[in-house]
């Protein structure tokens, strides 16, 4: 057995190195807000099933996944995987659906963020934001680099990594550290079975404890349930999930389609029959698999293709 797990595990990674070109570090010197910690080290979740999984983020970075040649088309995406804010989906979640997003001309952008823990930072609610935007503003900063249009650059999260694109996109303008004056708002974001709200009538119960702790205070839980963050400046939204999902509650996705919809922003919501939670590209779970070509049709709509 431990020799097949090997060999599938080095299959990932000759897989996986084949289709990266650039991995870079979001913070190449010290992390702001961070503690030392040298007990503190990524731990590897993967299994025989060959999915890659990652806990205990410490040093984040970018995984840079780039179209065939000529098909680039100048769009590019931050893909923020899930994992309930205690884990990192990375290949179902992340290098699946970068390759994906290759094929239809869009350059991808894998982040591997912190995790919140209070082992590694002074305040573990805003860690995996900090990620976010850093990732964000490098990407739009070296939009030349990459022949990306820096008016074309969105974001795209699943379950907890929903959750944090939806941060991203409401709360892209807030101080978390001293930045440049680049923007970090996504033009456009793509949420896949997420985490919106923090209420505990409907939120995910272990990422809202990952990410607040036990007993948040009422000012966190407004200030993280992300439909109450909407103003007039967040970005459109394609929103897709599956009825049957018995994890996160649909609500989360109809509250914050609601919220857009209360500013005139452009959304986009697909409730599919079934699928259940974290089906990532959904090859096998019914008409929840249309949501790929649902999502390309919604950017060429909206003139991001």
């Amino acid at each position: 057995m431990k020799k097949i797990t090997y060999l599938l595990l080095l299959f990932i990674l000759i897989s996986f190195s084949a289709f990266s070109q650039e991995i870079i570090n979001v913070w190449p010197g010290t992390i702001p807000g961070s503690i030392k910690d040298s007990l503190y080290k990524e731990i590897d979740l993967s299994n025989e099933t060959g999915i890659y999984r990652i806990s205990k983020v410490k040093i984040p970075t970018l995984t840079i996944f780039k179209p065939p040649e000529g098909k680039a088309n100048s769009t590019a995406v931050l893909i923020c995987p899930g994992g309930g804010y205690i884990h990192l989906a990375y290949t179902k979640e992340g290098v699946a659906i970068a390759k994906w997003f290759n094929s239809i001309g869009v350059t991808a952008f894998v982040l591997k963020y912190r995790l919140p823990s209070d082992s590694i930072m002074k305040d573990k609610t805003i860690g995996p934001l900090m990620d976010a935007q850093k990732a964000m503003r490098i990407i739009r900063g070296n939009a030349e680099k990459y022949n990306i249009n820096p008016n074309k650059i969105g974001v795209i999260g699943f379950s907890a990594g929903g959750h944090l694109a939806s941060t991203l996109s409401t709360h892209y303008n807030e101080k978390v550290y001293d930045s440049d004056n680049i923007s970090a708002r996504p033009d456009f974001s793509i949420l896949g079975y997420p985490v919106i709200s923090m209420e505990k009538d409907i939120t995910h119960m272990g990422s809202r404890e990952n990410l607040l702790g036990k007993n948040p205070s009422a000012e966190e839980v407004i200030k993280f349930s992300n439909d109450q963050q909407v103003n007039e400046n967040t970005a459109p939204a394609f929103l897709f999930l599956a009825e049957d999902d018995n994890t996160v509650p649909i609500q989360n996705s109809i509250n914050y389609f609601k919220a857009l919809s209360k500013f005139k922003i452009p959304a986009e919501l697909h409730i599919y029959e079934k699928g259940g939670h974290g089906f990532g590209l959904a090859q096998k779970s019914g008409t929840a698999s249309e949501w790929p070509n649902a999502c390309k049709n919604w950017l060429k709509e909206n003139g991001m293709l």
